[in-house]
């Protein structure tokens, strides 16, 4: 069987920046076990799959270790390729998703646009040995559909954060989402997973579901730059409408082959 693949930086205006995603177009679904093996061959945070229906497509997104509910920057990356690569000229994209719902990806003057369902979030308690893994203590913690989001005061307390992966692997949830007030941007974050094999994102467009009403709120306004501050760095565009988030960013094509199974 072979399979084509493309490596694509999500969120990144240039090659070496934003979040690196594998996006592999499949004629058919083979069996779970085979796409689990690729994305822990490609050994990125995603992996994502599609299938052509007759008038839209099919996604799965993979982790090393895991099948995930919803990927923003590989849902970006797999639109740039069927944008660039593949010829695609309906727009909006549409893909259907098992457990997120239809999402929509639109090119528009160079960015392309996911439109995401926003994220609930409760004020929550820590669960056991995470902020000890944090090493910092929040002002704030609200916790969504998988993730908890943490509120701190100042830019440096997410910049200067070095976690304990190995504890932090332990706290029950998808993901912990660290943010603050930005600088340059309206606001900024990091995320860490290593409970499904990520230790940090380097961008997370479905953690901005959760953090643009977050933002919202304490804002009081519906647009917004956001900045994630990992090592290689990401852009973003924040739209809050109604119960969606629309996330804007660009992506560049590192690289193009073919798997052979």
């Amino acid at each position: 069987m072979k399979i084509r693949i493309f490596q694509v930086d999500a969120f990144a205006s240039e090659l070496f920046e934003g979040n690196p995603a594998a996006v592999c177009p499949l004629e058919e679904w083979p069996a779970d076990d085979v796409l689990q093996n690729i994305a822990m061959e490609n050994n990125l945070s995603e992996t994502a799959f599609f299938v052509r229906n007759l008038h839209d497509y099919e996604l799965r997104w993979f982790t090393p270790k895991v099948e995930v509910a919803l990927c923003g920057h590989a849902t970006l990356a797999t639109a740039h390729v069927l944008f660039h690569h593949m010829g695609s000229t309906k727009n909006p994209l549409i893909f259907k998703t098992r457990k997120s719902g239809e999402l929509q990806v639109k090119k528009d003057k160079g960015l392309l646009t996911l439109d995401f369902p926003a994220d609930k979030l409760e004020p929550a308690l820590p669960p056991k040995g995470m902020i000890e893994a944090l090493g910092k203590k929040p002002e704030e913690i609200w916790k969504g559909k998988t993730d908890y989001l943490l509120y701190y005061p100042a830019q440096e307390d997410i910049e200067e954060m070095a976690p304990d992966f190995y504890r932090l692997a332990n706290v029950e949830a998808r993901g912990i989402i660290v943010t603050a007030p930005g600088y340059e941007s309206d606001f900024v974050s990091r995320f860490f997973a290593p409970a499904v094999g990520i230790n940090e994102d380097p961008v997370t467009g479905s953690a901005h579901t959760s953090l643009t009403p977050f933002w919202a709120h304490r804002m009081n306004q519906l647009e917004f730059s956001a900045l994630q501050l990992s090592e290689r760095g990401g852009k973003l565009r924040c739209h809050l409408s109604g119960d969606r988030v629309l996330i804007s960013g660009q992506a560049s094509t590192y690289m193009e082959g073919t798997i052979s199974i």
